[in-house]
């Protein structure tokens, strides 16, 4: 069933195309036949690597400043009190305002664009994990502490693995917010590269059929990282099952 409504979807879009809309606009046949030459070109597979090996290093600092102050704010009033409006705040704030000031701040580099990242990605991560926290069953608390757990192990040992599938949800949120995040910055920061920069350096030179080789690049980077978080869900969390049912 899946297969046949993607191949209507593709069906309705060639025809559309083809009777109503110029001759550059991209359509699903020509889209297919250009594939070969745009992944055999290296300039392609830089913009690739580079928007990936940054949405990489801008998740990995989002997750560690994330867990680090979600934990705080889930197991400590003072913490929650001083940060909950602001994080809140920023969480609603759209990453294409900030983008300015960061490029201001850090310059037209890929450092701007790191840090629209991080900011796109964090509070995802923040909001979840802090929210996982708060959730843990006092019992658990009062075993650990009843062993003589300190607070330190106690956030490792018994707050984070509780908190695990708010985790896990705050960052497939925060994976799909720093893409959009690079991807957004390469816009901006037409200087630095990117597939961002490569969708719309083709779009702007009436080449859609190549362009929408890099949406679909794009697209795939998201898929193939929810089935690694899912692999490593099954891997290395056995007692966490998202998709059985209780009975």
């Amino acid at each position: 069933m899946r297969v046949i409504t993607g191949v209507v979807i593709l069906a309705l879009w060639e025809g559309v195309v083809r009777g109503f809309a110029p001759d550059y606009v991209a359509k699903p046949s020509a889209i297919f036949m250009v594939i070969p030459s745009v992944v055999a070109d290296p300039a392609f597979r830089k913009a690739t690597a580079d928007t990936l090996l940054a949405v990489a290093q801008g998740l990995i600092i989002a997750i560690v400043l994330g867990t680090m102050i979600g934990l705080a704010m889930g197991r400590s009033q003072v913490a929650e009190r001083l940060l909950r409006h602001y994080v809140n705040g920023f969480y609603a704030v759209p990453m294409i305002v900030v983008l300015p000031l960061l490029s201001l701040w850090c310059g037209y580099s890929s450092l701007a664009r790191l840090a629209t990242i991080v900011f796109a990605a964090v509070f995802s991560i923040i909001v979840n994990v802090a929210d996982g926290a708060k959730s843990v069953p006092r019992e658990y608390i009062e075993v650990a502490r009843s062993f003589r757990s300190g607070r330190l192990r106690l956030m490792i040992e018994v707050v984070l693995p509780a908190a695990m599938p708010y985790f896990l949800t705050g960052l497939r949120l925060a994976a799909g917010r720093a893409m959009i995040g690079a991807v957004v910055a390469e816009f901006f920061i037409a200087i630095i590269g990117g597939l961002g920069y490569f969708i719309l350096y083709q779009s702007r030179s009436f080449h859609h059929n190549e362009a929408f080789v890099g949406v679909i690049a794009l697209a795939a980077s998201c898929v193939g990282f929810e089935l690694f978080v899912n692999w490593c869900t099954r891997r290395f969390l056995p007692w966490y099952r998202r998709d059985e049912k209780v009975e």
